[in-house]
């Protein structure tokens, strides 16, 4: 059975919600799998909150929230008038980012957008991806808000390193790393694990070129996302580094590094 049954996609409204549907169609239609998109923004109403919003000011705020939810709502059935897998609509009534969290435990892959700092009339929080990765659990894969469409998938470049996170973040890669037709990982280079990493892929059906790293920490989500590019990947498989503080959730350098300067898809698990 195929690891990958089912996928939940992020809708806002930013720009970029039709290449996340691009993108999760197309990985159904590898899988065999069922597509879910859920809406999930904060209302401008809830957001002008500490603001004295009355009269017609909060009722025109109300109807353009409306006229956004109708517009990702159009957005599901024009994609599911196309040839391909069918998306499931759903919508958060309230707590936008709770209600993402909590489908996605019921997920085994989520599709999430990367921030877009010069569009951030989205309509969710700028730590929502790593909030969502670190309280669900589950593999996300993060598309850069300069795609334009469903990516390649031909070479694959895998961050490794002997952790919890990295071993997620491989494991849940897998279906895709047997798709690509080149798979490169990056070791430590005084790492002792690369005979075990090797035999591990090769178990399951991947021939890696092994490729060692050195990096200072501080520099490491630079020296990632530059050794992608050399190697013309077009996806970065990664552990996510952080830690959640009641609401706040702290990423580590390079995870923060990746998420801000990302331009390929990137698929990330804590």
């Amino acid at each position: 059975m195929n690891p990958i049954q089912s996928i939940l996609v992020h809708l806002d409204t930013g720009p970029q919600g039709a290449v996340r549907l691009q993108v999760a169609r197309a990985l159904a239609a590898q899988f065999g799998a069922a597509v879910t998109a859920l809406y999930a923004v904060t209302p401008l109403y809830v957001q002008a909150a500490t603001d004295v919003v009355v009269g017609s000011a909060g009722e025109a705020l109300m109807a353009y929230d409306t006229e956004r939810l109708e517009a990702a709502r159009k957005l599901v059935a024009k994609v599911n008038a196309e040839a391909g897998p069918q998306v499931q609509w759903r919508e958060a009534s309230s707590a936008s980012e709770f209600t993402f969290v909590r489908d996605a435990l019921y997920a085994d892959l989520l599709v999430l957008g990367q921030l877009d700092r010069e569009h951030r009339e989205s309509g969710v929080p700028v730590d929502f991806v790593q909030s969502v990765v670190i309280a669900s659990g589950k593999p996300a894969l993060v598309v850069p808000y300069i795609a334009k469409g469903a990516p390649r998938r031909d070479t694959a470049f895998v961050a490794w390193k002997e952790s919890r996170e990295a071993a997620r973040a491989l494991t849940a890669a897998l279906p895709l790393l047997r798709m690509a037709k080149t798979v490169h990982v990056g070791v430590e280079a005084n790492g002792s694990e690369h005979a075990a990493l090797r035999q591990y892929l090769q178990r399951h059906g991947i021939q890696a070129k092994l490729h060692t790293v050195n990096a200072r920490p501080a520099e490491a989500g630079e020296m990632l996302l530059s050794l992608a590019a050399d190697l013309d990947a077009d996806l970065l498989v990664m552990g996510c580094y952080g830690h959640s503080r009641a609401r706040e959730f702290v990423l580590g350098g390079a995870s923060r590094t990746v998420l801000e300067g990302m331009t390929l898809p990137v698929l990330l698990a804590h």
